[in-house]
């Protein structure tokens, strides 16, 4: 029997780290499935992402190889991570009212197509409880208010916390995270939103894209920071709009693109394959 990993790892960049990366799987027994590297010549840094496999490794053998990692990764200065590749990532799911992400997200999820495990759904609302509940996920209804926004967001890290999430993803939660939260989360909460902020702001974007005739709409995922919608982007897309379009046209495209390009951003997340690199990202697809 093998075991499947994934390492992900960034330095300083400098000559020799491939060879020495695979160097220290080899002297520990691994067979590697398939790997990614990138040097950033900006910022001097290096980026890996490998997959390898263990022959005959246990659990015990998995702990064993982080405890040699950790002391390989001092050595080159590096900030890594190790999972097994079989395990689903623990999600939580956050929406507000309108449910065409969390829709996808559900059914890619029960089609295996996403590597996550949900373990809640977190709402502002009421809307989506019967849902949830179809899909046999426990339903969490925290509303909020200016007066309670401090309570209810200590009410949602507490689940966070409890089902152990690595991830939560704002599959359209509308409220705007406070700044702690959003350090409590750093690197593991994922947005979307539509392609025309900062242009339209506020109410109804797509009446405002309709009255100024766009050409082009589109959606952005990124990581939440206490920058509001300006975190690392992890993915966008587009599609083309024309003067026949109503205002309806374009928001129905629009949440096609926002799913989607929702979709690719935790699925390649869950799958390791997104680094941080400052205020960017590094996305080995």
């Amino acid at each position: 029997m093998t075991h499947s990993y994934i390492l992900t790892l960034s330095c300083p960049d400098r000559l020799g780290l491939v060879h020495a990366v695979t160097g220290f799987l080899l002297e520990h027994g691994g067979n590697i499935e398939e790997a990614a590297q990138y040097n950033d010549h900006g910022t001097g840094l290096f980026f890996m992402r490998v997959q390898f496999a263990l022959a005959g490794a246990s659990g015990a053998d998995g702990e064993a190889l982080k405890g040699a990692l950790a002391a390989f990764a001092e050595t080159h200065a590096m900030r890594c991570s190790l999972h097994a590749a079989s395990e689903a990532m623990k999600t939580v799911l956050m929406v507000s009212r309108e449910g065409h992400c969390l829709n996808d997200l559900l059914f890619r999820w029960k089609s295996g197509l996403l590597p996550i495990d949900i373990r809640a759904i977190v709402s502002n609302h009421r809307d989506f409880y019967q849902l949830a509940a179809s899909y046999n996920i426990p339903f969490h209804h925290i509303p909020v208010t200016a007066a309670t926004k401090a309570q209810a967001e200590a009410r949602q890290y507490e689940i966070i916390q409890s089902e152990g999430a690595e991830l939560v993803v704002l599959a359209r939660y509308m409220q705007v995270l406070s700044n702690d939260l959003c350090t409590k989360l750093a690197g593991r909460a994922i947005n979307i939103h539509h392609s025309f902020l900062p242009s339209f702001k506020g109410a109804k974007p797509y009446y405002q894209a309709h009255d100024r005739g766009v050409k082009l709409i589109g959606a952005t995922a990124h990581y939440v920071t206490a920058d509001l919608d300006e975190g690392p982007i992890i993915e966008q897309d587009v599609t083309r709009a024309d003067h026949t379009d109503t205002v309806e046209d374009l928001t129905a495209r629009g949440r096609d693109t926002e799913s989607l390009v929702l979709a690719r951003a935790v699925k390649w997340h869950s799958e390791h394959r997104v680094l941080l690199n400052g205020h960017k990202t590094v996305v080995f697809r």
